[in-house]
């Protein structure tokens, strides 16, 4: 009888990891705490305006999709879930450094911009927080609903960049309506801005999601073709 492969390992040896995983994962962590502080900007691109933290946050969708195509819908939920970690971090070093005096030799403005990008308040990190949940976890899931377990609209090409253009675009209307609401109801007409957002979300969702999905996926398949470590 033949002996698994990893019957001669020793216990106490870690299993292998996807060479994926060891790029993707990092980049995932590091995207999430990015995207707060790229919100400090507006931009435009050409009539839609939005806040610059979306691209950001497009690579937070990009990448657990393309998790979820590789490794599985269970562990892209892990992802996003153990992924929030380094927001929370960089949350509580920001309201650290915030409290703690400046040094009397810093100019003082330096000090106000500083105090101006990183001095966001509470009612926008809970927006952001709740949408990040609700918003990517819902992602994960289209995503890997619309492949059903028997391949159901397939797992490379075209319908590939079908299932994850549908997804993010569900999940960016979904976004953009918890963070808006929740950060700037009562503080001024939400509306207009809702508008906006949500149109340049799905625009972006329908065309530049599903190439960068199909670039992930395709680069992450040939890392794991590599010797994992």
């Amino acid at each position: 009888m033949d002996r698994h492969p990893l019957a001669d390992r020793p216990s106490d040896t870690p299993p292998p990891i996807a060479m994926s995983l060891l790029a993707l994962v990092p980049l995932y962590g590091g995207l999430a705490v990015l995207s707060g502080f790229l919100g400090n900007k507006q931009i435009a691109l050409g009539p839609l305006a939005m806040e610059s933290g979306l691209l950001g946050y497009i690579g937070v969708v990009v990448l657990s999709s393309t998790v979820a195509e590789l490794h599985g819908r269970k562990l892209a939920d892990r992802l996003v879930l153990y992924g929030f970690l380094p927001v929370l971090v960089s949350m509580a070093l920001i309201t650290l450094v915030l409290v703690l005096p400046a040094s009397p030799r810093m100019p003082e403005s330096r000090l106000e911009a500083f105090e101006t990008i990183l001095g966001q308040s509470p009612r926008i990190m809970l927006a952001g927080i709740v949408a990040y949940f609700v918003s990517v976890f819902l992602n994960v899931r289209v995503f890997s609903w619309l492949r059903g377990r028997d391949g159901g609209m397939g797992g490379s090409g075209v319908a590939l960049m079908v299932r994850g253009g549908i997804a993010s675009a569900i999940a960016q209307v979904v976004d953009g309506l918890i963070f808006i609401s929740v950060a700037f109801y009562g503080v001024f007409p939400i509306l207009p801005l809702l508008a906006g957002q949500i149109m340049a979300k799905v625009v972006l969702s329908l065309t530049a999601v599903p190439v960068l999905i199909r670039l992930g996926v395709a680069w992450g398949r040939k890392l794991d073709g590599r010797t994992a470590v």
